[in-house]
Formats: C-alpha cells, sequence, structure tokens
C-alpha cells in the first residue's frame, strides 16, 4: 500500500497576520505514525523528487530531536551536572561559557580518525590519561587546554560528592595546567590614562566609566549596577556581582574625591549611573564593547576595562599598600590575583628601597 499524501499538511501557502507562511509537508504512512518530511514548495523540483524518493523507500522517516545519552557514559555525567545546584549557581556567563567547553569535549574522537567519540566513554573507562589526551589537543593554546581541565575538574569534583557518588575519584585532580606566561590584561599605565581623559574629559560618560573602574578596583559586572542608591554619607556599599549566588562578597570602601567628582559632572542615570544611549542600563557583553569603542577613540587599541583593574591594584602597590589592604578594595579572597596583579609594582618599590640602602654605603669621592 506505501506512504500517501496527507492533503491536509500539504499546503503551499497561507495568510496568517498578512504574511506568507508555507508549512511543512509529509508523506505519512498508513501502518503507523512514521512521517516523512518532504524539503520544497509543493509542485517544486525539489518537492517532487523528494516526493517520489520516499515513494520508492530511497527517504527515510524524519527523526530528529537530541541525541540520548547513555547512563554511565561521560556525557551523561555532564548533563546530571547541568541540573545540579553546584552548576546552576553559577554565573550565567560562567555556566554558558562550561557548557560548551564540556560539549566541545563530547564531540572529540577518542582517537584520530576514530567514530567513536568521548561522549560515549564509560565513566568505568575515563581516567586519568584520558583527561591528559583531551588538554595536550589543545596544547597549541594553553588557555583553551586549561579551560578543558578546569571544566572537568568541576564535573568530578561534583560527582564524588558524598551526596552524589557517582563516582569514586577525580581523574582531572591531579593533570596539571599549562604554564601560559601570560600576565593577563595589560594594565593601563598613568600616560595612557591621561590619554584616556584627554579624549574624554570630565563630563562624559567615557570619563565616568574610567574613574568608577580605576577607583573602585571593580569588574564592568560591578560598575554596570552601581547606582546612587548604593552611595549613603560618602561610602560606596554594594555585593560583588561575582560569586553573588555561592559565595557573595560584600564591600564597603569611602568614595575618593575623583570619582565623587566624576559622578556629580555626570551624565549619570536614575537606576545605574551608567546608561545606554537609550537611558538603560548596560549588560556587562554591552558595556565591554562600548568602552572598547571608546578605548579606540583615544587611540589605545590595547588597553581594555579589565585592564583598569589591574591597574588600580598596581596603583595601591606602587604607593605602599599590603596586600591585605588591596584585597579591602578588590575583594579578593587570596592573595595570589593580587600578586600577579602587583608584581610589577612591588618590583619597582623593593628596587627604590634597596637603592636607597646602597646609597647608604656608598663613601664619597676623593677630592
Amino acid at each position: 500500500m506505501g506512504f500517501r499524501v496527507n492533503a491536509e499538511k500539504i499546503q503551499q501557502k497561507v495568510r496568517r497576520r498578512g504574511q506568507h507562511r508555507r508549512r511543512s509537508s509529509f508523506l505519512l504512512s498508513p501502518q503507523g505514525p512514521e512521517k516523512i518530511r518532504l524539503p520544497g514548495v509543493p509542485g517544486s523540483d525539489e518537492f517532487n523528487a523528494a516526493y517520489y524518493d520516499a515513494l520508492n523507500g530511497k527517504m527515510k522517516e524524519d527523526r530528529t530531536g537530541p541525541k540520548l545519552s547513555v547512563k554511565g557514559t561521560l556525557r551523561w555525567l555532564c548533563e546530571q551536572y547541568f541540573q545540579s545546584a553546584e552548576y546552576k549557581q553559577l554565573d550565567k556567563r560562567t555556566q554558558y561559557v562550561r557548557k560548551l567547553i564540556i560539549e566541545s569535549i563530547w564531540a572529540e574522537p577518542i582517537k584520530p580518525e576514530s567514530s567513536k567519540l568521548f561522549e560515549d566513554v564509560p565513566l568505568s573507562s575515563f581516567n586519568a590519561k584520558a583527561v591528559r589526551v583531551l588538554r595536550d589537543r589543545k596544547a597549541d593554546v594553553p588557555e583553551s587546554a586549561n579551560g578543558r581541565l578546569k571544566a572537568l575538574r568541576a564535573v568530578f569534583n561534583w560527582a564524588i560528592m558524598p551526596a552524589v557518588e557517582i563516582c569514586a575519584t577525580n581523574p582531572a585532580r591531579d593533570i596539571p595546567y599549562f604554564k601560559t606566561g601570560s600576565e593577563g590584561f595589560h594594565s593601563w599605565t598613568p600616560e595612557e590614562v591621561e590619554q584616556f581623559e584627554a579624549r574624554h574629559p570630565i563630563g562624559t560618560k567615557a570619563y565616568l566609566a574610567l574613574t568608577l573602574m580605576l577607583y573602585t578596583s571593580q569588574r564592568r559586572s560591578d560598575i554596570i549596577l552601581f547606582g546612587k542608591q548604593h552611595i549613603s554619607k560618602g561610602w560606596l556599599r554594594f555585593t560583588q556581582f561575582k560569586g553573588r549566588n555561592s559565595k557573595p562578597r560584600k564591600l564597603e570602601m569611602p568614595i575618593h574625591p575623583h570619582l565623587q567628582k566624576a559622578i556629580d559632572a555626570g551624565p549619570c542615570g536614575e537606576m545605574t549611573l551608567l546608561v545606554t544611549e537609550f537611558k538603560k542600563p548596560f549588560t556587562s557583553n554591552g558595556f565591554g564593547n562600548w568602552f572598547r569603542k571608546r578605548c579606540n577613540e583615544a587611540d589605545l587599541t590595547h588597553c581594555s576595562a579589565h585592564g583598569l583593574r589591574k591597574a588600580a591594584a598596581a596603583r595601591l602597590a606602587d604607593r605602599g599598600a599590603s596586600e591585605h589592604q588591596i584585597m579591602s578594595i578588590t575583594g579578593h579572597t587570596t592573595s595570589k590575583e593580587v600578586t600577579r596583579y602587583t608584581r610589577a609594582a612591588r618590583q619597582k618599590v623593593l628596587a627604590k628601597s634597596a637603592v636607597e640602602l646602597m646609597q647608604d654605603t656608598v663613601e664619597p669621592e676623593e677630592e
């Protein structure tokens, strides 16, 4: 008997809200619910060719949809992790990036030219050697390799928790990160700050943005949320955006006179100090793109918003601030990142003091 055409579903065009739309066309089997989606407009060469291919059994039924993972495989474990509270408490951006990394791991063949992918590897076979292989395949891009390792550590750290106990060990735990040799984002110099201010003077939105970052040492995700409701009696009080769900960090700091002057000069929004041209608060990515253009206008193409956070910490170190004093402003809970931020400034301060000690031992020249 073969396939029959469902006449009700083959309609070339229908009017809906004044627009022409074409519905999908199918061949339906009288023996069951199987269906084959037919491409093209009914009557076209593309449609007719697909129609006769379906009648002759050359086209199979349309089976689309997400792949179902097999319990006990790497993909299945990661899907369980995506449903966990630990994953859901991460910032949206972190969730997005981590999921992209894990999905790229899924798509990796276990060996070159192999049809078997890592997503199908049983957890009992996914060991430290497999983790090392995945890391080493990105050896030419160390940051990406470390990103893979970090994502796998997070998944298996969750899997070995007493309340979960899907796995007994974390195979990524003892695989070391690659040394990148990178100092991260460029830290602005005093001359670069002056160059930016010459192009974007006080009273501009760009100057306000620069001053907010430079005199609070906060991330762009924080400064876009700052509003007058966070300011009281000369103090700025807020909870840092990063880690606000898992490890909230509340900070209080006096407002620097330069920052207060910039706020008074504006322009400021109602709910947030920084607003878009449509008077709406910025998104983090939106602000980053906007500030990138302002840097380009000042011929500072190598500078970025995050580099101002480093510059603020370096300024404090250059003036002799202790690590704990710097951490009280930046919000870091350990000194590791602060040390990286301020390494160059520390070297300068120590070198200056060392030279001063040398001067005390220099004997006067004979006449």
